[in-house]
């Protein structure tokens, strides 16, 4: 895909494809287009050239709330919790069929409204669960520590059930012992849940140790795609990021 703003090419013909069960990383210095791919992707933007094929279906043209339905979930760069409210209604908010009760409904089948919600929230519950919040689910949400705020965005996200589920800088903030228990629940998701993750991070050692396959822009154009040890030893990445030198995957 192409998209411009006046003169700028954000996005240069950048293509990719993902594989299912993946955990695909998308990386780049600051001001490579990253975040403008992910809003491609989900239909804040509509490229100016290019497609998007998903499951199957061309999907260029679908409205953002359109392809959340049809199976794709993200997660912002900026927490977007809502702060009245507890860390289960934050996933409740997120599951579809907490939106489909009509009046006439509740009044001629009750009992069906009541079974429903029942299983509504054992969902929510188990979602809870995947990223260690169960017994946390009556805490409001922004009285959560910021690692598990983070957390907390990412089971809102799979309470639409997706398919495809983006993180945009899941790991920002995070300290060493939140980003092990960040790499678990999206391991989780893609080996026991079996869905596709694709990652946007600025943190190498999270990346290189996430990663299945990793994509790397530069100025809106790919310049390097293959597996994290491939990566880390390619010289136009190590120019974009560093002018000389190497990578390290270590804290330094």
């Amino acid at each position: 895909m192409t998209i411009r703003f006046g003169g700028l090419t954000a996005v240069d013909s950048v293509s990719l494809e993902q594989n299912r069960g993946e955990i695909l990383s998308l990386i780049g210095p600051n001001g490579a287009g990253k975040t403008t791919f992910f809003n491609l992707l989900t239909g804040v933007y509509q490229p100016n050239e290019g497609s998007i094929v998903f499951s199957g279906r061309n999907i260029t043209k679908m409205k953002a709330y359109e392809r959340t339905n049809f199976g794709i979930a993200r997660t912002f760069q900026n927490i977007r919790l809502f702060k009245s409210m507890t860390v289960l209604e934050n996933i409740l908010v997120a599951h579809k069929d907490c939106n489909q009760e009509t009046l006439l409904s509740a009044v001629l089948f009750p009992g069906r409204i009541v079974k429903r919600r029942k299983a509504v929230i054992e969902k929510c519950l188990e979602l809870l669960d995947v990223v260690g919040l169960a017994d946390m689910k009556e805490e409001l949400a922004t009285s959560l520590p910021y690692g598990k705020q983070r957390l907390l965005e990412i089971a809102r996200g799979l309470a639409t059930d997706p398919q495809l589920l983006l993180l945009d800088e899941p790991g920002a903030g995070m300290n060493n012992l939140e980003k092990e228990e960040l790499t678990r629940v999206v391991h989780h998701i893609t080996k026991k849940m079996e869905r596709d993750v694709l990652i946007i991070e600025h943190d190498m050692k999270f990346v290189m140790n996430i990663s299945d396959r990793i994509i790397v822009l530069d100025h809106g154009m790919k310049i390097a795609e293959g597996l994290p040890h491939e990566i880390q030893n390619d010289k136009k990445v190590i120019q974009a990021y560093l002018g000389s030198g190497t990578f390290k995957d270590d804290d330094e």
